[in-house]
């Protein structure tokens, strides 16, 4: 019966220790929750086959949340002490993690609004990318070349704190159509609207085979942002710049991966009909 009661109380001392020893309650903690955390994402990427990214980012954020809030309820008292003793010091250390904290409050700005998701194509100051992850302290961009519509086989790491300091605009319309502009520049030698007419006829053949998509898709982008876009016919306007060039500007709603046929198409079209025009006009 002795020995019984030595081992329990050697038990409980042993228990006692290591809840009464923080650091190493803290390391119990982190190795579980990397554990479970491990084991999730290894269930979605096996069993999910939909939108694993975004399901993996919010697990991994959402542990990341849950680890803070706990150390830091384990440790609050040594936090606060620590706190208190440093308290001359408390300009000079929000000044030097000062960006730290703007990404910190950046990352809580996009969990509450939700400006963007996983995989929404964006535009965050001069940076154009698909949305790979967001951490509270980075956000990550495929990055995409928005004049072609083409990834460019970089990756971007911007701090949060430029979620804050920068405009965030949505572009996730544009992974499926896009309203395509581009722009002729000729000299004056020839009068475009001789031809304006054959060069829409051409526009609209090229546009035919998914015009009851663009239609609905049109619609679609309408109904949800609450204004009216131009299309999906395409326009052609004729102007001329500032030093008398004649400049045409074709707009085409097409889809995102079809832009630079239909403009390559069209400017051949264009190069033809200027250049027969020329050949018509020049003296015998």
């Amino acid at each position: 019966m002795t020995i019984w009661s030595t081992i329990s109380a050697d038990i409980i001392n042993s228990y006692q220790f290591i809840l009464n020893n923080k650091f190493i309650v803290t390391l119990i903690l982190l190795g579980f929750f990397v554990l479970i955390k491990r084991l999730l994402v290894k269930i979605i990427k096996r069993k999910s086959k939909q939108e694993r990214r975004l399901k993996i980012n919010m697990v991994n954020n959402i542990f990341t949340l849950v680890l803070i809030v706990i150390v830091f309820n384990i440790w609050s008292e040594e936090i606060q002490k620590f706190a208190f003793s440093i308290a001359a010091f408390i300009v000079a250390i929000v000044l030097a993690t000062r960006e730290f904290i703007q990404c910190f409050i950046g990352f809580l700005y996009v969990l509450s609004n939700r400006p963007f998701r996983i995989g929404d194509w964006v535009q965050v100051g001069n940076y154009f990318g698909e949305v790979h992850s967001n951490d509270w302290a980075k956000l990550t961009l495929l990055e995409v070349n928005i004049d072609d519509y083409q990834y460019t086989g970089k990756t971007l790491y911007l701090p949060n704190s430029q979620l804050i300091t920068h405009t965030i605009k949505n572009l996730n319309f544009l992974k499926r159509y896009t309203m395509h502009h581009f722009t002729i520049v000729r000299d004056a030698s020839v009068n475009p609207f001789e031809f304006i007419d054959e060069l829409t006829v051409k526009a609209n053949q090229y546009c035919e085979d998914f015009r009851d998509v663009a239609i609905r898709y049109n619609q679609l982008i309408e109904s949800r942002l609450d204004v009216n876009i131009a299309g999906p016919e395409p326009h052609i306007q004729v102007a001329t710049s500032n030093l008398g060039d004649t400049q045409v500007f074709f707009t085409i709603f097409c889809p995102t991966d079809r832009a630079l046929e239909i403009e390559q198409k069209l400017t051949s079209d264009f190069m033809t009909l200027w250049f027969a025009k020329c050949q018509q006009i020049k003296p015998a």
